[in-house]
């Protein structure tokens, strides 16, 4: 699992705000003495959500690092999870004991970064990092006027796909230069279901992000914020288009698997790998799981996600980050702590651990990150292509997503409700439900 559930609601303020001056400073200096030693050491937590045994490996090797060249500033690892992080960070901010350095993604930082419980980072980053990491991308981590992550690794949406059933169908293989695009795509799908195989499965467990990301492709925004910087939903044409496709390869088109749609990626596999799904529309980490289970002969490979009109293959990301606690004493030495964890040949080994892409563009560049093994050039080559997330800096987004997005579009996946229903519930009650948190 990479990503964790999180509740709606705005993030209380950090517990010395609500303290007198004198009690906060007193607060701070505690905290200070907590982390130097008598010989001026100082300790550094760093609270990593690194999950795969390669990414671990990674980190702490890359702390060991660091330890061994800046003996006066040592920085602790912290073994984190993906699973429950929004509340566990909400927790240790109210409790003032946040980690120094904090591991997580853009989209799980809005209420910490309007909350007052991140530092900004303006100013505090080498210009090095500054102009190695793209616009786009330092736009997913910041809000208001305020940078408060440092984007380093995204991942893509891909389509991974049976080799055997594409060649034996002489479909078009799509390359990143010339994608398939979504009426192409269906036409794909259609050749090759046949007896006893699907030509795609989705799963749709969590419907949301997939569904939103890549209508990118479409024109698709959904978030419109007006020119007094609040946000208002709506569901057009080019939000509509890539909902409608599933919508038919799940309902009209038979060429979709209905039981899918209650399904996170993994449990997909065990279909794939049985040829009763031709394709299987995955994140880029999804990889390393298909080299340790897919079956001896099994041939899989990578194909990019369909292009919107006039071969628009943006989509929507939500990179990881790593960001400073506010509450943080040593907010410059754990800014040098990050520029060392996220140097080019360091970001390189955190992608390849984790199986995603960086976001820095001399990391990008490494040849390692293009070889055609493992699909890993085809991903490679999209990431010009991508985009914050459409809701990446929406306040009330969580709730918007788990109350009403989330069962009103596996309702239409399912062909329980049409599209003039979902729009209602998406826009009108959505747009209820954003009210609230931009009173």
């Amino acid at each position: 699992m990479r990503r964790r559930h999180f509740l709606a609601g705005a993030l209380a303020a950090p517990a010395t705000a609500a303290l007198p001056p004198a009690a906060a400073l007193l607060s701070a200096c505690s905290a200070d003495r907590r982390r130097r030693s008598a010989d001026g050491t100082i300790t550094l937590r760093f609270q990593s959500l690194a999950w795969q045994q390669e990414s671990i490996a990674v980190n702490k090797q890359l702390v060991a690092e660091w330890n061994a060249a800046n003996p006066k500033i040592r920085v602790s690892y912290v073994q984190g999870s993906w699973t429950g992080v929004h509340d566990q960070l909400l927790t240790a901010f109210e409790g003032g004991e946040p980690p120094d350095i904090i591991h997580d993604a853009t989209d799980d930082l809005a209420d910490f970064a309007y909350g007052g419980s991140l530092a900004d980072l303006t100013g505090l980053l080498p210009r090095r990092l500054e102009e190695d990491i793209p616009q786009e991308s330092w736009g997913t981590a910041t809000f208001g006027d305020g940078i408060y992550g440092v984007p380093f690794l995204q991942e893509p949406r891909m389509i991974m796909a049976n080799r055997a059933l594409l060649e034996a169908a002489r479909v078009r293989i799509p390359t990143a230069r010339d994608p398939w695009s979504w009426e192409e795509f269906e036409e794909v799908a259609g050749r090759l279901t046949r007896k006893g195989t699907y030509g795609v499965a989705w799963p749709l467990k969590e419907p949301v992000s997939a569904t939103l990301n890549l209508s990118l492709s479409t024109g698709g925004r959904l978030f419109h914020r007006g020119a007094d910087g609040k946000v208002t939903i709506r569901f057009d044409a080019a939000e509509q288009a890539v909902p409608a496709v599933i919508h038919r390869q799940l309902g009209a088109d038979r060429t979709g698997s209905r039981t899918t749609l209650g399904m996170g990626g993994s449990d997909t596999l065990p279909g794939f790998f049985g040829g009763k799904y031709a394709m299987v529309p995955l994140g880029f980490s999804y990889r390393q799981q298909l080299v340790q289970q897919a079956p001896k002969g099994f041939a899989w490979t990578v194909l990019p996600a369909p292009a919107g009109p006039g071969g628009d293959q943006r989509q929507g990301v939500s990179p990881q980050t790593l960001s400073i606690a506010e509450d943080c004493p040593y907010k410059e030495e754990a800014a040098r702590f990050i520029d060392f964890f996220l140097r080019p040949r360091n970001m390189v080994r955190l992608a390849r651990g984790d199986w995603l892409l960086p976001t820095g563009t001399r990391a990008l560049a490494d040849p390692a990150l293009h070889t055609r093994e493992h699909g890993w050039a085809t991903g490679t080559a999209l990431a010009p292509a991508l985009r914050p997330a459409p809701a990446q800096t929406v306040r009330g987004y969580p709730e918007w997503k788990d109350k009403i997005a989330t069962p009103g579009l596996q309702e239409y996946y399912g062909g329980e409700i049409g599209m003039e229903e979902l729009r209602d519930r998406l826009v009108d009650d959505g747009n209820l439900v954003l009210a609230r948190y931009q009173r």
